[in-house]
C-alpha cells in the first residue's frame, strides 16, 4: 500500500466518519470510517518506515584522482 492509497483511505474514513449522517440497517458507517481511517493510518506508518531508509546512491564509493605530474 502505498502513500496515496493511504492517505485516500484517511479521506475517506473521515468523511464516512465526520461527514455522512446516513443509516444502513446492521451497518455502523461511523465504524467503517473509523476502520478506514486506522488502516491508512497503519499503511501510511508502514509505507514511511520501509520506504523512508533510503540511503543515498554511492554513499560508499570512494573517488580517487591520479597525480598531475
Amino acid at each position: 500500500m502505498g502513500i496515496g492509497v493511504s492517505i485516500f483511505l484517511l479521506a475517506i474514513g473521515a468523511i464516512l466518519t465526520f461527514a455522512v449522517e446516513a443509516s444502513i440497517s446492521g451497518l455502523d458507517i461511523n465504524v467503517v470510517g473509523i476502520i478506514l481511517m486506522i488502516a491508512g493510518a497503519i499503511g501510511l506508518l508502514l509505507t514511511m518506515l520501509v520506504f523512508g531508509r533510503r540511503d543515498t546512491v554511492g554513499s560508499d564509493t570512494v573517488v580517487t584522482r591520479e597525480r598531475e605530474y
